[in-house]
């Protein structure tokens, strides 16, 4: 046996254990629990979080400039959306349908609408519980709400999580991420030159060298450089990836209804969907569906809290409000458009198999022909190259907290490292890997969360009473 398959075979029985029942009903539970205890506030308040979020961009804040050490509400929100707008959205539900049928699209829409408020927690305690660095930044995140908040008895919790998130950075934000990149380049470079099919690897091996030099250019300015990027990236990359996908959406529009129909019965009967050939269950759809829901809208995972820390915001409510925003946008909106597109496309599928970016690709086929494969190329390199910068920094934060400021360069030289060995690495080990480490963050992240909502509910009553005092 070699060692990649070892590796292999110790993270399917990891990842068999992590993703069990008990995490399914942790990550739900905490967000169904956190939405009772605040009175569904992401239903009952949407219309606020929208206007106090996405609104603020067409505002007088809009133009507002970020202090020192810190950025503005928007590019913390950018850069924690340039994370979570990734592979998952495009590749990751793409495997989920093809894994666990239609079915698996429903419940990673139920897992965001409960991760709203998991994801408002986590964000408006990044900002209570954030501190200045030696370097006079503000940082933040589950590590620092978890010792501030907590308590320094408690701090070795936080030093899981940190240890974890340093780890996960690797796989989630990072190998999983310009795998996706490489293939679909290869893919569309193979599809314009053929002569090229013989030459896969070194395409593969280039794409990761150019993104790695990206990489290290953006780091070098810090916190402020990131966000002025993600700022400018992720508005372009999300309305081009929308528009293309509303073309075919639109296209087979007659297709909507049935396949929304399959989603449904398909999260509870997935064999009156696809049959009982491809052994998919209920439990299957589920897992899949959380999973890869969790795996895109990060809700639960304590990542996105490390770049909101840094915002220069009017309050802990205010910031954590873009907590919703976030998950609305990335799994209601774009994970939707691309669930839609698979299904409505009529694109083959083999259902309980693997699939990644040739699924996708086939789907944009159908519309926009053998050149889709652009389409796809060009959204999932803005996509996740966007998401490797942004996790390069919650890696960066997470082995500060463990080292100190010295562990900076050389951590991010390791990372910059390993986007160019991601670039040539098997996908299926990438992306079970990074759904192990996905797990395993989100535990000491969701217990801190718990243990604090009574903060978060006490912040948001204030909140709301300030509200209803200045009318």
């Amino acid at each position: 046996m070699s060692l990649t398959e070892k590796i292999s075979e110790i993270n399917g029985i990891v990842n068999g254990v992590v993703w069990g029942v008990p995490m399914l009903v942790l990550i739900v539970g905490c967000g169904l629990y956190l939405s009772v205890r605040l009175g569904f506030f992401q239903f009952t308040h949407f219309g606020y979080a929208m206007r106090s979020t996405i609104g603020r961009c067409f505002g007088k804040h809009a133009k507002k400039r970020a202090g020192a050490g810190s950025v503005t509400p928007m590019q913390a929100v950018t850069t924690a959306l340039a994370a979570t707008v990734g592979t998952g959205n495009i590749v990751g539900v793409t495997g989920a349908i093809a894994m666990g049928g239609p079915g698996a699209v429903f419940w990673m829409e139920v897992s965001a609408l409960v991760g709203m408020l998991t994801k408002f927690s986590e964000v408006t305690l990044s900002i209570r519980f954030r501190e200045r660095s030696a370097n006079g930044d503000w940082v933040g995140g589950p590590m620092y709400y978890i010792k501030n908040g907590l308590g320094p008895r408690f701090r070795w919790l936080g030093a899981a999580f940190a240890a974890l998130g340093a780890l996960a950075a690797f796989g989630i934000g990072n190998l999983t991420q310009i795998n996706s990149i490489a293939t679909s380049i290869t893919a569309s470079v193979n599809t314009l030159a053929p002569s090229t099919a013989g030459h896969n690897f070194t395409i593969c091996l280039c794409a990761g060298l150019v993104m790695a030099a990206v990489c290290a250019l953006t780091y070098l300015g810090g916190i402020k450089r990131i966000g002025a990027v993600t700022e400018k990236l992720v508005p372009v990359m999300a309305l081009i990836y929308i528009i293309s996908s509303l073309v075919v959406i639109l296209t087979h529009l007659s297709s909507v209804g049935p396949v929304l129909h399959a989603i449904v019965v398909g999260a509870f009967d997935p064999s009156a969907v696809i049959g009982g050939a491809a052994g998919v269950t209920i439990r299957t759809a589920m897992t899949r569906g959380v999973s890869r829901g969790v795996f895109s809208n990060e809700a639960g995972l304590g990542s996105a809290p490390i770049a909101h820390a840094a915002a220069d915001t009017e309050g802990p409510v205010q910031q954590g409000l873009f907590g919703i925003f976030e998950v609305f946008a990335d799994t209601i909106v774009i994970c939707t458009m691309t669930a839609l597109v698979i299904l409505t496309s009529g694109a083959p599928i083999e259902y309980g198999k693997a699939a990644g970016v040739e699924l996708t690709n086939a789907a944009f086929a159908t519309v926009f022909g053998p050149e889709s494969s652009i389409v796809v190329a060009v959204g999932l390199c803005m996509f996740a190259g966007s998401t490797i910068l942004s996790w390069g920094l919650y890696g960066t934060r997470c082995a500060e907290f463990l080292f100190g400021p010295r562990i900076i360069k050389p951590y991010q030289l390791l990372f910059c490292a390993l986007v160019v060995v991601g670039s040539v690495m098997e996908l299926s080990l990438a992306w079970s890997i990074a759904d192990t480490m996905n797990a395993l963050m989100a535990i000491p992240n969701l217990i801190a969360v718990l243990a604090l909502s009574p903060v978060v509910i006490r912040l948001l009553r204030e909140h709301r009473a300030g509200l209803r005092r200045a009318r």
